[in-house]
């Protein structure tokens, strides 16, 4: 009973290296798929996800099914993808080219053409992420970048812009100098 769950199948090494290929190989294609994060995933995408790793579970551990194997396998993938982190974040030439660049998908209030049929997105997919982000539409944009995380950020145009802390405390502000002036006589009447 033992033997089935912790005496390999076959060498480290080689578990280590399918794992290590079969990963390099799905970064690749997502990468060339233009997917760019959790973020853009639909429906679809999720199922291809879900079938894909079944695909590929048979690559990484091989005619190996033991438990040390799958522990092999799963401390691998971690690892790849902690590395590849620590990579991203410290070198924007490794950032770029594993993520890609961000893509500008609006500007001045119209959609971008050429960055949306790159990324794939339908016009209703940036109206939601604008009406997320506290616009009304799409003319309510100065511009609109999607990320390489996945996420679109958008510049509303400075008349359709919500009134932040700063200008909420302006107004205060200004209303408490208006009070005082009236309460010691110094309103518009006493001009």
């Amino acid at each position: 009973m033992w033997d089935d769950l912790v005496v390999l199948q076959m060498p480290i090494a080689e578990k280590i290296l399918r794992t290590v290929l079969v990963y390099a190989t799905i970064v690749l294609l997502f990468r060339l798929s233009g997917k760019r994060g959790l973020a853009q995933l639909n429906t679809f995408d999720f199922v291809v996800m879900f079938l894909l790793s079944n695909a590929v579970q048979n690559a990484i551990i091989g005619e190996d099914d033991t438990v040390l194997g799958g522990v092999i396998g799963a401390v691998t993938l971690i690892a790849i993808s902690s590395l590849l982190d620590r990579l991203i974040a410290n070198n924007e030439r490794v950032a770029k080219l594993l993520e890609g660049s961000p893509t500008t998908v609006v500007k001045d209030g119209r959609p971008v053409a050429t960055g949306m049929r790159r990324l794939v997105l339908r016009r209703q997919d940036i109206e939601r992420a604008v009406r997320v982000q506290n616009g009304d539409a799409l003319s309510d944009v100065a511009s609109g970048v999607f990320e390489p995380s996945g996420h679109l950020v958008v510049s509303l145009k400075r008349g359709s812009q919500t009134a932040t802390k700063n200008d909420v405390d302006r107004i205060l502000d200004r209303l408490a100098a208006l009070e005082e002036r009236i309460a010691l006589g110094g309103g518009a009447e006493s001009r």
